[in-house]
């Protein structure tokens, strides 16, 4: 997919992403503490499931299952060797298992690991590792990129000069932030969308952390802030966890569907669910469009 062709297609009206993953995943039986990516690697049967259910939802842009598949995230897990294989594995099985019915995503997201100087990376040493992931899913035939679940503005300016280095795919940026906007390693969504629509960023938004019900001001002031699509993708309210670890999410499908309308509203262009949304909150969604 071409970065003009993205454009024009957003332009026509909302689209459509998917909702969570990981907290899917965990209802299907993935152990907490595992590899994620290692996990689905080792059961295709159940994102497969998963991921044609979303298609038969209404998503109209699936992400591909590789959000922690960079080279230090899985370093953490002792799997930096398998680098290549997860990522252009996941990639491809999520493409033969939508086929031309959604577009689909390489997803990218934070190492856990802050840049100097607040931390041990540089801009060199990370712009290799996500040189290196974003190489593998483009050579897998990912139509897009979304770098997700971003903390701080740092880490999504090398994302972006990493992607431009490798490919010219559509890239789509969202970050994690309080109702506010402010970022958890300092700044705002506002300062860091504004950045990133200059560097070249094709859409912008929030994911994770909220509720749709706290994001209309954020929404509000992104679409003030940025010409490109604005992009919402909450959880299903906020969690309560249960005596055994469990993240049980307080709000049902037709709550999350209203209040993801009011973000529509607000000016998102691009909207979807994070954790503890499923297939059922998606088409419920579409229905309301």
């Amino acid at each position: 997919m071409t970065r003009e062709a993205f454009r024009l297609w957003t332009e026509k009206g909302p689209v459509l992403l998917d909702g969570g993953t990981g907290s899917c995943l965990r209802s299907e039986g993935m152990p907490v503490g595992v590899c994620t990516e290692q996990w689905v690697y080792e059961h295709p049967e159940v994102i497969g499931e998963l991921q044609r259910a979303y298609a038969d939802a209404g998503s109209q842009i699936l992400y591909a299952p590789t959000f922690s598949a960079n080279r230090i995230s899985l370093q953490n897990m002792g799997l930096e060797d398998q680098v290549k294989e997860l990522n252009c594995v996941l990639a491809e099985r999520t493409l033969e298992n939508v086929g031309d019915r959604v577009r689909v995503a390489g997803d990218l997201s934070t190492t856990g690991k802050a840049m100097e100087p607040y931390g041990p990376m540089t801009y060199d040493g990370l712009m290799e590792v996500y040189k290196e992931q974003i190489g593998y899913l483009a050579e897998s035939g990912v139509e897009l990129l979304v770098a997700e679940t971003l903390l701080s503005l740092d880490e999504a300016l090398v994302i972006c000069d990493a992607a431009r280095a490798v490919c010219d795919l559509p890239l789509m940026i969202s970050f994690s932030c309080e109702g506010d906007g402010n970022l958890y390693f300092g700044g705002t969504v506002f300062d860091a969308a504004a950045a990133l629509e200059a560097m070249g960023v094709d859409a912008v938004g929030v994911n994770c952390s909220v509720g749709p019900d706290q994001l209309e001001a954020v929404i509000r002031g992104l679409r003030k802030t940025v010409s490109i699509p604005v992009m919402a993708k909450p959880n299903a309210g906020m969690p309560e966890i249960t005596d055994t670890g469990e993240a049980v999410y307080s709000m049902g499908a037709e709550e999350f569907a209203r209040h993801v309308l009011r973000l529509r509203d607000c000016g998102a262009t691009l909207i979807g669910g994070c954790c503890g949304t499923t297939p059922d909150y998606i088409r419920t969604l579409k229905k309301s469009l």
